[in-house]
């Protein structure tokens, strides 16, 4: 990812694969700040991608020229990531004065002790980190390394695209970056704040602590928003439709959070089936009030639209 905006790329066209979606950003460079060029969505089949692991092929790489086409880019070279969940990192010390060929060559050779697959099944890739604390004379050098087919998979589907891979990363790493163009404009001195990014997912959710601009700490959970519309479906015996357009609008916006909707508070809204606060007026819970989602959106005390 280092010098990914260069001086003869000044554009870079994102690619993110989660479980139900692909999403596109275009992003371009402008001196010192950056502008979205373009951003796209599009759904993936049913159990295209199963806990962040492509198992559809076709399927992937239909909504990726379909994504393509919404954006309407002429950007082909693109930046993907893998799951933390499949790489293994490590953090190990090297003397100083070696160059990158040095260093990669004597990884190769020392990186089964940390690595417990065959090599020639593994994608590694490392980034000098800094000065040792302990030896100034070494540095700390980061080693990730995931299965060849973790990469494999990715670079397959973007080519039924048309597209081409030019970095592929890590999603916490990816994280990192991203903060750290977020924090720009506190001072160069300055200590940065420690941070918790959670990221939830349709079906994994993601706990990422960053302090001084570096993820100290990173954690997946198999918990997201389809086990929770799972559950509402469940709960209140709705259909797997009804149960998204009850989870969707139940964070209702409005100027007056005080009058705001809670999801488990009474009583029922007649406007979106989800629990109000007792400022409207109770209805039935009948299942008939869900018509009113097809009709107009919800509208409460204080809203605008």
């Amino acid at each position: 990812m280092l010098g990914l905006f260069n001086k003869k790329t000044r554009t870079v066209l994102g690619i993110d694969i989660s479980s139900t979606s692909v999403k596109l950003l275009e992003l371009s460079r402008q001196g010192d700040r950056y502008r979205v060029e373009a951003y796209a969505v599009e759904p993936l089949p049913p159990s295209a991608v199963i806990e962040k692991n492509i198992a559809e092929l076709e399927g992937v790489g239909q909504a990726l020229s379909r994504v393509l086409l919404k954006a309407r880019t002429s950007v082909r070279n693109v930046a993907v990531a893998v799951a933390g969940s499949a790489v293994i990192t490590k953090t190990i010390e090297m003397d100083a004065g070696l160059s990158d060929d040095e260093m990669e060559n004597q990884l190769k050779i020392e990186a089964d002790q940390y690595i417990p697959y065959p090599l020639d099944e593994v994608a590694i890739d490392f980034v000098v980190q800094g000065p040792s604390v302990r030896n100034p004379e070494r540095v700390n050098v980061l080693l990730a390394a995931c299965r060849k087919e973790n990469v494999e998979v990715r670079e397959a589907a973007l080519a039924l695209a048309g597209l081409t891979a030019k970095v592929v990363d890590v999603e916490a790493y990816a994280l990192e970056r991203s903060f750290g163009l977020l924090v720009t404009q506190l001072a160069s001195n300055q200590e940065r704040p420690t941070v918790a990014v959670v990221d939830i997912g349709a079906t994994m959710t993601t706990l990422s602590v960053l302090h001084n601009g570096r993820i100290i700490y990173t954690r997946e959970q198999l918990f997201g928003g389809r086990q929770l519309t799972e559950e509402i479906q469940r709960r209140y015996g709705l259909t797997l439709e009804q149960a998204g357009l009850a989870k969707n609008r139940a964070a209702c916006r409005t100027t007056t959070s005080a009058r705001c909707c809670s999801p488990f508070a009474m009583p029922w809204c007649s406007r979106c089936l989800v629990r109000c606060s007792s400022s409207l007026r109770p209805v039935s819970t009948t299942r008939s009030t869900i018509s009113c989602w097809q009709a107009a959106p919800p509208r409460f005390p204080g809203s605008t639209g």
